[in-house]
């Protein structure tokens, strides 16, 4: 790709490929870990615990890229982050496959911080390649390319973790994520050449000492107060770590918003759009990382997984299958209210005990004794999303250059607020599923899971590259990680969100409830941000002029 001729830069190649082995250890990982801490050979915890996990995990994972875009800016630089989060994360990936709880905190933490040096700077490298006049008019098309081509990882590591998962168990599949990451920092590392160009911060004077005091007057205060959360009688949001992280949040949010009178007064109505932004997407991210909690339920429990025979054959060479057995005396059974899982002498299991398949059948439906049920393994699942990234980016492209050569391209605000509602008829199509089904009693079609996640992918595709590119355009140049750690924070308090709303799970006695809350909250917001249409996009076309 040469940089003269080409509408992208040479460098945007190499990033893509880096971040897609990034996405593919990150989702792997992602896609078997609900189910590891639940299933009896993994972790074997209770569901409530293993949400509350994976929301605290997914929080914080994005809450670290707020410091990690820090000191790349004030100080390491983009490319020295991005080495350092890499090899971070790749040992936590390896920490995983290791069964022990004690390692697991530690693994978390080490993908947490990776996760805060990689993320905000790979995005910030690529939008610095564009800054040249030549690019700057495809920044919007370079982020979706980027962001269809990085989910080409996220699409093929599921069938790699089920693969070796059901083949060889838990600790193999995690330890192909960290493979993934050195894979993709060697790939870094060979295009240093064509990326050099877009590190252009350089050290400053004073950057330890900017740095020491945001550590002193943001991070120690965060310590405080989620200690403050974790200790408080009672519990405000569910749990203690719920209280904890989002305590803890309150000082960094602070600081964010302090920007607005912090900084030069000509960059104080492009920070405070940026702001505004991030707060309206937090419903967004609320809602779509349900695919790990919620979403992954419904996959295992309440979704016919059953295949015919010859895609059932084809799927188990393949190692992307389960097979259950059915013994009627070792399978609990419903209760009358078909709330809870009792055994025969009435005692309530844990719903992980037994193959929780089984749980929600009536007896009329139940295999035979003895009978093997071979299932498609409930992470495939996770690669719709990616595979209609990968499928409907080229069309959307394609539909908005069409719009814009007759004028009538829909404005980077207007096309974020269009993926909120989109979000919201996601959500939907769950509520339909459920009324459709009787999913106490019966198990929901696999295309009405299918159906959610190619709705929800048009709404990722019209918020997750166009939010990134945003934040590219509006950032002050001397802040430029620093700010997309703010977008990043946004999806952090929205990932936590998203495990609280996930425990919600069992307090619905009908599920359709639980969709409609989540279609609400995306609705609410759609109509937030196209009121605020005009004022953003006024400030949009201002930058843009500069």
């Amino acid at each position: 790709m040469s940089t003269k001729t080409s509408k992208h830069p040479a460098g945007l190649v190499f990033l893509f490929m880096t971040e897609m082995w990034e996405r593919f250890g990150y989702y792997l990982m992602l896609g078997i870990f609900t189910l590891y801490l639940m299933s009896a050979d993994g972790m074997g915890m209770e569901q409530s615990r293993a949400y509350d996990i994976v929301g605290t995990y997914l929080g914080l994972v994005y809450l670290t890229p707020f410091l990690g875009g820090m000191i790349a800016d004030k100080l390491l630089g983009y490319r020295l982050s991005i080495i350092i989060g890499g090899l971070l994360m790749a040992l936590g990936y390896a920490l995983l496959s290791i069964p022990s709880e004690n390692l697991l905190w530690g693994a978390l933490l080490l993908i947490i911080f990776g996760n805060g040096f990689f993320k905000p700077n790979m995005t910030t490298l690529l939008g610095n390649l564009y800054t040249k006049e030549q690019y700057k008019a495809q920044k919007d098309a370079g982020y979706s390319f980027f962001y269809m081509r990085v989910n080409v990882g996220a699409f093929i590591c599921n069938f790699v973790a089920a693969f070796l998962r059901n083949e060889y168990g838990w600790g193999y599949a995690f330890l192909a994520a960290s493979i993934g990451m050195i894979v993709g920092l060697i790939v870094f590392l060979s295009g240093t050449k064509h990326i050099k160009e877009a590190d252009i911060i350089k050290k400053q004077e004073h950057a330890g000492s900017d740095i020491s005091k945001v550590l002193l007057y943001v991070f120690v205060p965060a310590i405080l107060f989620a200690a403050v959360g974790w200790l408080i009688p009672g519990n405000l949001l569910g749990t203690d770590s719920a209280d904890a992280f989002l305590f803890a949040c309150v000082p960094v949010i602070v600081f964010f918003g302090s920007l607005v009178f912090r900084a030069p007064k000509a960059e104080h109505t492009q920070i405070k759009a940026l702001l505004i932004v991030y707060v309206i997407m937090i419903p967004f991210f609320a809602v779509f990382q349900q695919n790990a909690t919620a979403l992954t339920t419904f996959a295992e429990t309440y979704t016919d997984r059953e295949m015919p025979v010859a895609i059932a054959k084809a799927a188990d060479a393949a190692k992307m299958t389960q097979t259950l057995t059915y013994e009627k005396d070792s399978v609990p059974f419903l209760d009358s209210r078909l709330k809870t899982v009792v055994d025969r002498n009435d005692q309530i299991l844990n719903t992980y005990d037994y193959p929780s398949y089984f749980k929600n059948q009536s007896p009329d439906r139940l295999p035979e004794e003895g009978q093997k049920v071979t299932l498609l393994s409930t992470e495939i699942f996770q690669s719709v999303g990616p595979f209609f990234i990968v499928l409907l980016t080229p069309l959307m492209i394609g539909f908005f250059s069409f719009l814009k050569r007759r004028g009538k391209e829909p404005s980077t605000p207007e096309k974020m607020a269009w993926g909120l509602v989109i979000t919201g008829l996601s959500s939907l199509v769950m509520v339909f599923a459920v009324l459709f089904t009787d999913i106490y009693t019966h198990k929901a079609p696999m295309l009405w899971l299918v159906g959610c996640y190619v709705v929800i992918t048009v709404g990722e595709l019209l918020i997750g590259p166009i939010g990134l590119s945003l934040t590219s355009k509006l950032s002050p140049k001397n802040i430029t990680a620093f700010m997309m750690g703010g977008w990043f924070l946004s999806n952090s308090i929205g990932n936590k969100l998203s495990g609280i709303l996930a425990g919600l799970w069992d307090q619905f006695d009908h599920k359709a409830f639980f969709f409609m809350m989540n279609a609400a909250l995306c609705l609410v917001a759609a109509v937030v941000i196209f009121s605020l249409v005009k004022w953003l996009k006024t400030i949009v076309n201002e930058q843009e002029a500069d």
